[in-house]
């Protein structure tokens, strides 16, 4: 009897063995935060890291995670064991500032067509750069026949950018008016557009207008792309000063950058409206958020966020959860998450049971003061909780503010470009702190905070700031001429008002 026990306990304990080894690929995460929203608690996952710069994340209907990161890498991260596999390395892709490995899109019924699609930045010669569409064929380990689908002109910015693949199963790209904004209302150029093709590269003879992409026109620079479950399409974008949008985007329409910046609620703006029949965005945010990626979430896994755009936001620092009406035609509510907690934050996907994915992007060319954080860049995960184990975080909801002090107007309007400190971006956005410009005569510096500068003028074009009040405009620069060691005279609304 004590052998037949002896050969149970042996039994058991191999058997427990086996067990162990073959649950050794399953993924097991540590929980950093909790989120307790109004019923359900919320887990954030540390699902990757130290990547560089996740620009787009995908998912698959083979439960993985695809991941294009700025300098050229394609990744596929299996989401049921955390393993992450690079595909491939793009080698022709030109990175600057915001140029580089930019959009990518998996074809939603991935097992029956393998295609994976990417857009880059390639710089041709000293002058000439475009962005390039291209199609993969995905396998196992490795991407396979790229096709090259369609070029546009390029920048070192304003590249736009988004790829998505709609229920009608025709591809769909947001392009960015690469600097130049006349492009986005030029109906020869493919740049500010937003354009539909066969997955094979060939134009839809249902588009609105015969051989040409074009489904959409008038944007600057989108930065999301996404369908919600009724086939509706959104973007968000970049507003230059003021206006960052959400639109809803429908075939043939106008959206009208860059005569219409957000509403149309000035003099100008309401005659090219009447004139072109141009589409104001359903929301639209003053002072401006820097919108990143986008997404769609239907509720599942998470109830409270059912019917929402799930918003990542650069400048905010943020996941905005945005919610809609029940027809999608408008939204009537926002939410704040995380706000300065990860950092800057590029892009966002769901899976099929309703976990969002999250990719920072604090390893960029314009980090915030304070990041990066340990193991930059990184992907996120949020599901439903059990129970909470680390801090818990709620939502904010979104503040009026109050443009009177100096230091408010800088802190929303120039802070993201030439930071807290004022010593800029080298190469790109010039240090205040110490600038003879900024201590010269303050009739020379009031120009060009009310006319901006273009890019021509400079590496990188500063937006016009004439939409402040004479008291907004003389307090930030009177804060800029008195802040880093600067030591000049006040400016005040008077001589504001005289130029």
């Amino acid at each position: 009897m004590s052998k037949i026990n002896d050969a149970k306990l042996i039994f058991g304990l191999l058997a427990s063995l086996f067990f162990a080894a073959c649950n050794s690929n399953t993924l097991q995460l540590q929980t950093i935060d909790n989120v307790q929203l109004q019923k359900n608690l919320l887990k954030v996952e540390v699902l990757a890291k130290d990547l560089d710069v996740p620009w787009d994340i995908c998912y698959a209907d083979d439960h993985s995670l695809f991941i294009a990161e700025q300098g050229g890498a394609v990744s596929r991260l299996d989401l049921a064991t955390g393993k992450k596999k690079q595909l491939v390395k793009i080698a022709e892709v030109w990175r600057k500032r915001t140029a580089g490995l930019l959009g990518l899109v998996v074809h939603p019924q991935v097992q029956k067509n393998p295609y994976l699609f990417v857009n880059y930045t390639v710089k041709k010669d000293s002058l000439l750069i475009i962005n390039r569409l291209v199609r993969y064929e995905i396998t196992a380990d490795t991407l396979k026949n790229p096709k090259v689908l369609l070029e546009v002109d390029g920048y070192t910015a304003h590249n736009g950018s988004r790829l998505a693949i709609g229920p009608d199963q025709k591809l769909y790209w947001a392009t960015g008016d690469s600097y130049f904004g006349e492009k986005a209302q030029d109906p020869k150029s493919l740049n500010g557009k937003i354009l539909r093709m066969n997955t094979d590269g060939s134009v839809p003879k249902d588009n609105p207008m015969p051989n040409s992409y074009v489904w959409a026109s008038g944007f600057r620079n989108m930065q999301g792309l996404t369908f919600s479950d009724k086939g509706l399409l959104y973007t968000s974008e970049h507003g230059d000063a003021i206006e960052d949008e959400i639109n809803l985007i429908e075939k043939g329409k106008n959206y009208g950058w860059p005569a219409i910046e957000g509403k149309e609620d000035l003099p100008a703006e309401k005659a090219f409206a009447l004139q072109h029949h141009t589409t104001p965005p359903i929301k639209s945010w003053t002072p401006v958020i820097a919108p990143a990626g986008i997404t769609y979430h239907n509720g599942k896994g998470i109830p409270e966020w059912a019917n929402s755009l799930l918003l990542t936001t650069l400048k905010g620092k943020s996941l905005r959860v945005i919610k809609l009406s029940d027809d999608g035609k408008s939204t009537k509510g926002e939410e704040i998450f995380f706000e300065k907690h990860y950092g800057r934050l590029r892009d966002v996907c769901t899976d099929r049971d309703g976990a969002v994915y999250l990719a920072t992007s604090n390893q960029d060319w314009n980090p915030s003061p304070g990041f990066p954080l340990p193991g930059d860049d990184k992907i996120l995960k949020i599901s439903k909780a059990d129970e909470a184990t680390q801090k818990v975080l709620r939502a904010k909801e979104p503040e009026t503010v109050n443009l009177v002090s100096g230091k408010t107007v800088y802190q929303q309007y120039c802070a993201s470009c030439h930071k807290d400190d004022g010593k800029g971006v080298l190469g790109t956005f010039p240090a205040l702190a110490g600038s003879a410009k900024v201590k010269a005569n303050p009739e020379t510096l009031i120009p060009i905070l009310l006319n901006g500068i273009s890019s021509e003028q400079a590496g990188a074009a500063m937006p016009a700031f004439n939409f402040l009040s004479n008291e907004e405009a003389a307090a930030v620069l009177t804060y800029i001429r008195q802040n880093w060691g600067n030591k000049a005279s006040t400016v005040k609304p008077t001589q504001i008002k005289k130029q």
